[in-house]
This record gives structure tokens, sequence and C-alpha cells, in this order.
């Protein structure tokens, strides 16, 4: 089984609240995760948009792109409307090889929204997951269709948050949408991570590998602290430095025969932890978590 170690910019520079990294340049995100030993790096806002100024700048630092967000809106939005909405990001990741672009459900989100407490997130029924789980298989094989899988990410403060919602989700979508796993939004969010992975193993297609330190998260008040708190206290971080147990949850995956990328995605202050450091820190983990588990990691 074979594996590339990928890292989410967020950890340099923080989109959703500019005061954690705005300062950090592109380029020292960049060399910092080579210098980390990362294969690849996800996208974020201060990336270029075009493949023919993205993919020189990745060349010359030897980095793949593995990925990146994309806050799609289909919930609330007509597909044709969405489809001209992703097209330009679509064609970006197709040109650049990305193994797919990781699809964020943002319509009623509060994930960014410091204002807004966590208990007030948006909720689906059944009846409304259902009708959603159809639209989002329709999207998905378009995007497949057009040389891009997504991925869909489960998210703290979205409306597919809780192992309940991802089930439901899995539930009423085809095989045509893959499941992005990421186990510090599955813990933050109270599910088991283990029960996803056995339930959903062939859907799985992108691994975000976020820990938690659970300290902060069971010290919030759900009704009073929105994510970006939880977020600015120091609720996530880098496997080999939170409260999980990342060795079973990477066995799992490989008992289940998962390749593909482990994207180290831990969103912090980086005043409080500086993002090489602790993207050595996920690195290292991961390397030896994974080697024991029986995978090849490869370096290109």
């Amino acid at each position: 089984m074979e594996v590339r170690l990928g890292v989410a910019p967020i950890a340099w520079s923080n989109d959703d609240l500019p005061e954690l990294g705005g300062e950090t340049s592109l380029e020292t995100c960049l060399s910092e995760a080579a210098e980390a030993g990362y294969a690849g790096v996800e996208t974020g806002g201060k990336f270029p948009s075009s493949s023919s100024e993205l993919g020189p700048i990745l060349k010359r630092h030897g980095l793949r792109l593995c990925g990146g967000w994309y806050s799609g809106t289909v919930l609330d939005n007509d597909l044709e409307a969405e489809k001209e909405r992703v097209w330009d990001q679509l064609t970006l990741f197709r040109d650049l090889e990305a193994p797919c672009l990781v699809y964020g459900e943002t319509a009623g989100t509060i994930q960014n929204k410091r204002d807004v407490p966590l208990s007030r997130r948006r909720r689906l029924d059944e009846d409304q997951m259902r009708i959603y789980g159809r639209k989002m298989t329709r999207f998905a094989r378009w995007c497949t269709e057009q040389g891009m899988p997504i991925g869909f990410h489960h998210h703290m403060a979205t409306a597919v948050e809780t192992e309940r919602d991802v089930d439901l989700l899995m539930k009423h979508s085809g095989e045509e949408l893959p499941l992005l796993l990421d186990p510090g939004h599955m813990a933050f969010a109270g599910g088991d991570s283990l029960a996803i992975i056995d339930r959903h193993a062939r859907r799985i297609n992108h691994v975000h590998a976020k820990d938690v330190r659970r300290e902060v998260i069971d010290a919030l008040d759900r009704g009073r602290d929105s994510f970006l708190d939880a977020v600015l206290r120091g609720a996530f971080t880098v496997p080999g430095d939170g409260s999980m147990d990342y060795g079973a949850i990477v066995n799992r995956l490989a008992e289940k025969g998962y390749q593909g990328w482990f994207v180290v995605e831990a969103e912090q202050d980086p005043v409080k932890a500086p993002p090489l450091e602790y993207a050595q820190i996920g690195n290292r983990t991961l390397r030896r978590l994974l080697t024991a588990a029986g995978y090849r990691i490869l370096e290109d």
C-alpha cells in the first residue's frame, strides 16, 4: 500500500482569522513545508489561482498540489450555478493533477463567524439530507466527469458535522460522492472515526490528519463559544501533539486498504505553535505510524 504526505497552509496563514499568520508569505509556507518533509501542499488564500503561475512555484519547491478547500453551496444553490462557481478551481486542480477538490458545505455555515456559538449551527433532518445527498451525488458525478473528483469534508459548525450527519449523507448519496475523513473534526463533534472508517471505508478518498486537545474542547461552552473561539484557544493540533490515538486510526485505514494522501491540517496560532516545528512533529509521527502499519511512503 502506498501513501503520500501533504500539509495544509492553514498552519502558516488562517484565511478565516487573518490575525493568525496574516503576515506570513506564501514563500515561507512552501519552503517550510518542503523542509518539513512533505511531498505536497493544499491551497490557501495566498495561492495563485492559475496553473501557469502556481505550477512553476510548486515545482520550484519540489511540491505537488494535493488538494484544497472549496466553499460549496450545493445545499442552497442551483446545480448549474454551482458548476459555474467551481469551474475555475476545478480547472486549476485538474491542470495540476491534484487528487481531489476538498468540498466543504458552506451554505449557512457558522465556521467563520466569531459571534455565533457552536450550538447554532445548521441542522438537517433525514428528509432534508435525502434531498441534499441526491444533489451532492449529481454534483460529484459531474466533477469527476470533468476530471476532478471531490472529497466531501465533514466539518464543525456546518450542516454536515456529526457522525449521524455523515452516516445520513452516505446513506442518501451514491458511490459517486467520496468522503474526506478528518478525525480531528469528528472527535470535536463527539463522533468515532474508527466507526466511520468501518462503515464507509470504500468511500474515503482523502484524509486530513488533524488532532485535538481534548482539554480545550471539553472546556468549551457550546452555547456561547464559536468555532473560531475554539481555534484561538488551541482546540486543534498535529498528530503527535494531541489527545487522539492516531495509531489506531492509521491501522484501521490500512486494514481497509486506504491508499492516497494523509494531509496534516491543524489551524493554530503560529506564535504559540511555530508552523515549521509542528509540521515536523506531524510528519515524524505519521511516518512512524504509517510505516508500522505497512505503508510505503512515496516521496515524489
